[in-house]
């Protein structure tokens, strides 16, 4: 890799703060003129997508989140209005809940608990490790993403005695999403408990019409915020579900949108050097062969962006992960992302990027700004800063010695424009991709198969309960029972086993393990 090779090929785009490095992927250099047609198809598939088209056909629906910060741009007056009314409310409701106008039952919100699960959670969560200052944030943030106990009696005791002044914020499109639903029932038992009126406290974000909204409504909480059939949920942060926390924790929403507002305006351009998305949707295709053949870590240098892998492997392996491509040919794409944060990955992985299978290639994003104010020295003439930038381009050269391909995205700072130019970035180098690979980067077949598995184990569950229950003082093989109601038995000794372990049932051992029996 050279200095000619990197003034090629180096983007920046002075007005937004950014730059990227794709110099040290090893593509050669008639590349991106034999890519030129499929961009310029994938470009063209994406005006579309803006305009309205239905990019969702099993589901008939549009694909419209980059409305959410140029409303003007939507298809129909009603979608523009009520992207402008939505954001206007939060606002307002904001304005209120920090003012004191809307309190609680007991004073003033000051903590906010967001209940959630994938995009409804994982955008929040990056955006609040990213632009959050506990001192100065108007509402302490905390999250239940998961349908773990331990992990709410966990958020529960973080909260502690401030539960009295917690604003919930329960979010679902659909509304029955069955993690978020007991999120919520498990918060409202903790108020209950607390001998709070929970309806007091809460908050929804959902579909017009679904179950949250018309418990919401039918329970008379503070207030109902709207999701939209054509906001996927791993591309929300940006309407209600992410604006929304965001704005009650204090965060500057405009810049954020209009941060998202600029990048998407420099990523509509048709000219693919003068595109960041198109060169990252190309390195990709090239890296991984258009076939995931490589794995995508990203490293960030900046402890703020810590979530932000987390957040990446929902929008990209959700968006890319497809069994069949659009002609219905099975294809099996994807691209696995992992990552972690420089420096910490010096003591972690590094060594196996360096030396070990050559399966990935990493995406490092480098921060200009080290922190608010001066950083102190910690040798004469060099900061803490300074050996965090010299890590990355330590780390970066060391990786090129060893033929591992690598793109650097260089930010000006992390700011509430920053994070929103990074969410829209990512969306749109996605949906570059897919078009790419001939796949529809909008539907996800594969989590909904995973739901009705579940609903399918907890069915057999209660079977096997109702079976145990019918035959009092009985005790019975995980085979046994398994058989009476028509079960599979290694699903069956699962969920007995977790019974037993949790108190449901009752256990006795035997030898060997199939033997053991349970009881009610």
């Amino acid at each position: 890799m050279s200095w000619t090779r990197y003034k090629e090929y180096l983007f920046q785009d002075a007005a937004l703060g950014l730059a990227l490095d794709i110099s040290r992927i090893p593509f050669p250099n008639g590349f991106l003129a034999s890519m030129e047609v499929p961009i310029q198809q994938a470009f063209a598939g994406m005006a579309a997508l803006e305009k309205g088209a239905i990019a969702n056909p099993s589901e008939n629906r549009m694909v419209g989140h980059y409305w959410l910060r140029a409303p003007d741009l939507a298809p129909t007056s009603g979608i523009r209005e009520e992207i402008q009314s939505t954001l206007g409310s939060i606002k307002k409701f904001a304005s209120k809940i920090h003012s004191g106008a809307i309190t609680g039952p007991k004073g003033n919100l000051t903590h906010l608990l967001v209940i959630g699960i994938g995009g409804s959670a994982l955008g929040p969560q990056f955006v609040s490790q990213a632009l959050g200052t506990p001192r100065l944030d108007r509402m302490k943030a905390h999250f239940f993403d998961n349908t773990d106990p331990d992990g709410f009696d966990s958020v529960l005791a973080e909260i502690g005695p401030n539960l009295a002044k917690t604003l919930v914020v329960v979010i679902s499109k659909s509304g029955g999403t069955v993690e978020t639903r007991n999120g919520q029932l498990a918060a409202a038992a903790a108020f209950k408990a607390a001998g709070l009126t929970y309806s007091q406290h809460f908050v929804a974000v959902t579909g017009a019409g679904s179950k949250l909204d018309l418990t919401a409504k039918k329970e008379g909480w503070i207030a109902r915020f709207p999701m939209w059939d054509w906001v996927g949920g791993r591309t929300s942060e940006l309407c209600a579900v992410g604006i929304l926390p965001a704005a009650l924790q204090g965060f500057d929403t405009d810049s954020m949108l209009a941060g998202a507002a600029a990048m998407d305006v420099v990523t509509r351009r048709p000219v693919t050097r003068e595109n960041p998305a198109a060169l990252l949707a190309l390195m990709w295709y090239f890296s991984t062969g258009g076939r995931g053949a490589k794995d995508m870590v990203v490293l960030p240098y900046k402890d703020r962006l810590l979530l932000f892998s987390r957040y990446l492997q929902q929008l990209v392996m959700e968006s890319l992960g497809k069994e069949h491509d659009l002609g219905g040919n099975v294809v099996n794409q994807g691209i696995a992302v992992y990552g972690n944060k420089g420096s910490t990955d010096q003591h972690a992985y590094v060594q196996q990027l360096r030396e070990g299978v050559n399966n990935f290639f990493v995406t490092f994003i480098d921060v200009m700004k080290d922190c608010v104010g001066k950083a102190p020295e910690v040798e004469p003439g060099v900061t803490a800063g300074d050996y965090l930038h010299g890590f990355y381009l330590g780390t970066r050269d060391a990786l090129s010695e060893k033929d591992r391909g690598s793109v650097t995205l260089t930010l000006a700072d992390v700011s509430p424009r920053s994070v929103g130019m990074l969410v829209a970035l990512y969306e749109r180098v996605v949906g570059l991709y897919a078009s790419l690979v001939g796949i529809n980067a909008y539907d996800q077949p594969g989590v909904e198969a995973g739901k009705k598995a579940a609903v399918v184990v907890i069915a057999l569950q209660l079977k096997l309960v109702a079976a145990l229950k019918g035959a009092p003082g009985k005790a019975f093989t995980a085979e046994e029972i398994a058989q009476q109601v028509e079960g599979d038995a290694e699903t069956a000794y699962k969920i007995l086993e977790h019974l037993a372990a949790n108190g449901t049932l009752r256990k006795t051992p035997r030898d060997p393990w199939f033997k053991s029996t349970y009881a009610t």
